[in-house]
């Protein structure tokens, strides 16, 4: 199960390759968001592939950290696009719920639409892995 995890981590990781590319050409904003996103997001690998080496549970655990620092930024950008599809400027509490709506109703990119969808593909195996490792250690 850890290698079907990094399997989905690099689909996953290829389609937000793919997004970060095309948002450096089309010279987008909010550096503040996507860039902490993709940086801890390739340590938080570094650390998920120091676990398949080693097996040291602690690895797998730091990688599940990493993923609850590193997926907030990803949400404010996808927050921030979808309020950019529909034309809102003033932010709002209900706006993360619309974004949700928005991947789910076609209207973000096809691209967006993965990446947003597929995270779960990777997170929750993750955390059973993590889980799986601490029983087995134990």
């Amino acid at each position: 199960m850890p290698y079907v995890v990094l399997a989905a981590w690099i689909i996953q990781a290829s389609v937000g390759a793919w997004l970060l590319i095309g948002w450096a050409r089309h010279g987008r904003r909010h550096a503040v968001a996507i860039l902490p996103h993709v940086a801890v997001m390739v340590g938080t690998l570094v650390l998920w592939v120091a676990f398949l080496v080693t097996g040291a549970v602690a690895f797998a655990w730091a990688t599940l950290a990493g993923f609850m620092i590193a997926i907030p930024f990803g949400e404010t950008a996808m927050v921030r696009r979808s309020r950019r599809l529909r034309g809102i400027t003033k932010e709002s509490a209900a706006d993360y719920g619309a974004a949700i709506v928005d991947v789910f109703r076609g209207r973000m990119p096809p691209a967006v639409t993965f990446h947003a969808a597929f995270s779960a593909a990777v997170f929750f195996p993750c955390l059973g892995v993590c889980i799986g490792a601490t029983v087995a250690a134990a």
